[in-house]
């Protein structure tokens, strides 16, 4: 078994009857806090690393950001409607299609010319779905609430230790 199903079958657990009542309770809009405050984490682990050499929180914290993708992917499995390996195939694609220089043998004349592929190829993705954009504002606006209520609770939970 792979660390990738092994960590699948550990949210299921959580998630069953028998797993952990808060765990069971979470919601994908519930959980919007964590995955700020995890991204966060990875953020500060990057500046650790690029700081001091040390890499040890860097990995925590992408495990941690890690568990908040399984867990939505969870979600979204028990709720029908995606599973991690569509999440995982998702980015897969979207990755080889918008690299044809690496993974379809196609040759750019400059960084100019790649980029402007790359843009093309991004467009094309999502046509008729420009309207995910307008929700991109209220998200940021959210996220930025939500980063503060993340340090708020770092530092009450700070102060009680």
């Amino acid at each position: 078994m792979s660390e990738i199903e092994r960590l699948k079958e550990i949210v299921e657990k959580l998630r069953a009857k028998d797993g952990c009542p808060w765990d069971r309770e979470q919601t994908h809009e519930s959980l919007k806090p964590e995955v700020i405050e995890e991204a966060a984490e990875v953020i500060c682990g990057i500046n650790i690393l690029s700081e001091t050499g040390d890499a040890e929180n860097l990995k925590e914290e992408l495990g941690d950001l890690l568990l908040q993708v399984m867990f939505h992917a969870v979600l979204a499995e028990e709720e029908g409607l995606f599973t991690f390996e569509d999440v995982a195939r998702t980015i897969n694609e979207k990755m080889v299609r918008r690299h044809p220089h690496v993974f379809s043998g196609v040759n750019f004349a400059s960084d100019e010319e790649r980029h402007a592929a790359w843009e093309k190829i991004k467009q094309q993705e999502k046509a008729g779905k420009e309207w995910y954009a307008d929700y991109l504002p209220a998200a940021f606006a959210e996220a930025s609430a939500l980063v503060e209520t993340a340090k708020k609770r770092k530092e009450k939970s700070q102060v009680q230790n």
